[in-house]
């Protein structure tokens, strides 16, 4: 029945890996936490080690309710440690790194972009070498190393152009579209250099609980709620595919277990909108939920356009979906809806993040 099994999977050109314990590093951060929560409540059986450095966007209270659960340890670490990383690596007998750690914010990058190239490839590099010397040295040849990356690697897209696919050149326009691009062909050549088992997805823009308040759709939920402006960079046309943030986390959970070594994944919502209609679609939910502050959508206001803007990401997502089976189970009006409400009655969770230095950073990009 094993050899039948095995036969199987080689004609359908699949691997079948089974996780035991995984190194996920930026844990704490908005889709780090949302996957340790995902995998934690499909896997219970594994162990998950949730490695992060709680910088700016990293919350340790994102992963609070799962301090209980007998197969979760946390780990306050910076990956740039590589000897920490080779250390938990032996220690807990890890066979899975899953790597979202990273400076994730284009506008951070513009105004300091020495950080994105730090993280993201030298931190990335400092993984890639613990695993090499932990696995492949030892010869632990069941294992995986999953790459998490962008959209933004291939560029822009004009408005009629087709969305991008795993065989697009990478154009990279931002520094930290420039800083995960590298990082991306450096996990490829740890496959193609040494033997490690990797693989990597290009994901679309994700939306979702836990998301640290800069990004657009939580800054526009709270600023509706204070009656603050709702800043809108340029005329607000910039297009986006936007993904449910677990929505995303399925995909990896497939590719990690069911995809092809070396491959590159990418997944998205096939889900298209510009900045100024989900801005629009948000004011009016918020009216629902908040009825004492609308219209919502007086507060928008535009504001100058950020350096290097990028006009449209697209994501075709037809290889994931025809390989592995993917399909989003979020549809754009149930997420967001789900959204909104987390954030509703998470008002404390956010509250707390923005700090005096937060808004420094909204002064510094909005104003």
């Amino acid at each position: 029945m094993q050899i039948v099994l095995i036969m199987e999977s080689i004609i359908m050109n699949k691997t079948i890996f089974e996780p035991k314990c995984l190194l996920v590093t930026g844990a704490a951060g908005f889709i780090g936490s949302n996957f340790v929560h995902y995998w934690l409540s499909k896997y219970p059986d594994n162990k998950v080690i949730s490695l992060d450095a709680l910088t700016y966007a990293g919350n340790r209270a994102n992963l609070s309710e799962l301090e209980t659960h007998h197969n979760f340890e946390f780990v306050h670490a910076d990956i740039l440690d590589t000897n920490k990383i080779e250390l938990l690596l032996e220690q807990h007998s890890i066979d899975t790194i899953v790597h979202f750690a990273a400076e994730s914010h284009v506008d951070r990058s513009i105004h300091g972009p020495d950080a994105f190239l730090k993280t993201n490839i030298e931190g990335s590099h400092s993984l890639l070498k613990a695993a090499k010397k932990v696995w492949l040295d030892k010869q632990i040849m069941k294992h995986r190393f999953h790459h998490v990356s962008t959209d933004e690697v291939y560029g822009t897209l004009a408005a009629d152009a087709p969305a991008f696919t795993e065989k697009n050149q990478y154009l990279p326009n931002s520094p930290y579209a420039a800083s995960k691009a590298s990082s991306d062909h450096i996990v490829r050549s740890y496959h193609h250099t040494y033997g490690l088992n990797t693989t990597i997805s290009n994901c679309s823009n994700n939306y979702g609980p836990y998301q640290f308040p800069e990004k657009l759709i939580p800054l526009i939920i709270a600023n509706c709620l204070d009656g603050k402006p709702l800043p809108i960079y340029g005329d607000g046309k910039q297009i986006r595919d936007w993904l449910y943030v677990d929505d995303h986390n399925r995909g990896i959970d497939l590719i990690i277990r069911n995809g092809q070594i070396d491959n590159t994944y990418n997944i998205g919502g096939n889900n298209e909108w510009t900045n100024i209609d989900i801005v629009t679609l948000v004011c009016e939910l918020m009216d629902q939920h908040h009825p004492e502050g609308a219209p919502h959508s007086q507060l928008i206001t535009y504001v100058k356009d950020r350096l290097g803007h990028d006009r449209r990401y697209a994501i075709n997502a037809t290889k994931i979906m025809s390989e592995l089976s993917y399909k989003p189970e979020e549809t754009f009006e149930t997420g967001i809806r789900k959204t909104i409400q987390w954030y509703l009655d998470n008002e404390q969770w956010w509250r707390k993040i923005m700090d005096g230095s937060y808004r420094d950073w909204i002064e510094k990009n909005y104003t």
